[in-house]
């Protein structure tokens, strides 16, 4: 009996992405801003710290979005912030890939 394409249980071609469920001081889970003009008044939760260990490629995978509009996005880590700390589409703290770690 032939198997199907999709019937494939790994991605071979996603092998060589790391992910991390912590990260600058963030568990999976934690709320956490994003920094772009396309979501704001969006709500996220912070999902995992990504490596491309082929490219060297960085990105943070988060999920949230509007009224109930759940969904996941990837953001770069210069645009994470913590939770609570953009106002008014301008940051009132350092991202979080600046200052890991810091008691939000």
């Amino acid at each position: 009996m032939p198997t199907s394409p999709r019937a494939k249980s790994v991605d071979p071609a996603a092998s060589h992405l790391q992910r991390s469920a912590a990260w600058a001081g963030l568990q999976a889970g934690d709320p956490v801003d994003v920094l772009d003009e396309r979501e704001r008044g969006a709500q996220w939760r912070f999902v995992a710290f990504v490596t491309n260990e082929a490219t060297g490629a960085t990105w943070v995978e988060v999920a949230g979005g509007r009224g109930g509009d759940v969904r996941r996005r990837s953001f770069r880590a210069d645009q994470l912030y913590p939770h609570r700390s953009i106002r008014a589409g301008a940051a009132t703290r350092a991202p979080l890939h600046d200052a890991p770690g810091l008691p939000f």
